[in-house]
């Protein structure tokens, strides 16, 4: 499941996956690669058992093996959203202390470009 969460490609195809079963030919429309590339995605999602695909006349329907996956996308997104606001926010907090150090010492703060 990690691997499978390890490139944007595959992040955007479980995210298209978790709204609604979804044809290939939607998911080149959307994720803008190349079939080749999609396929390779598409593979690497399947050996990771979070997906599967079912021929609907002469397209390929994918949907999602188990819809936990896409409360585990969601667990994934909410923590990595959490993980960056916390970071800008000690960024934040250091670029304020920075600034209070030139202060302390007579010296302007560099300025942002």
């Amino acid at each position: 499941m990690f691997k499978a969460l390890g490139h944007p490609v595959r992040v955007r195809v479980l995210e298209l996956l978790a709204i609604a079963d979804t044809p290939v030919a939607d998911m080149l429309a959307d994720t803008g690669v190349e079939p080749s590339t999609l396929s390779t995605h598409l593979a690497v999602l399947r050996r990771a058992g979070v997906v599967t695909g079912r021929r609907d006349g002469s397209s390929v329907v994918y949907s999602l093996t188990d819809p936990a996956v896409a409360g585990f996308l969601a667990a994934a997104r909410t923590f990595l959203l959490r993980s960056l606001a916390h970071g800008a926010g000690l960024l934040a907090d250091l670029e304020s202390e920075g600034a209070a150090e030139f202060v302390a010492v007579g010296v302007s703060p560099p300025q942002p470009s």
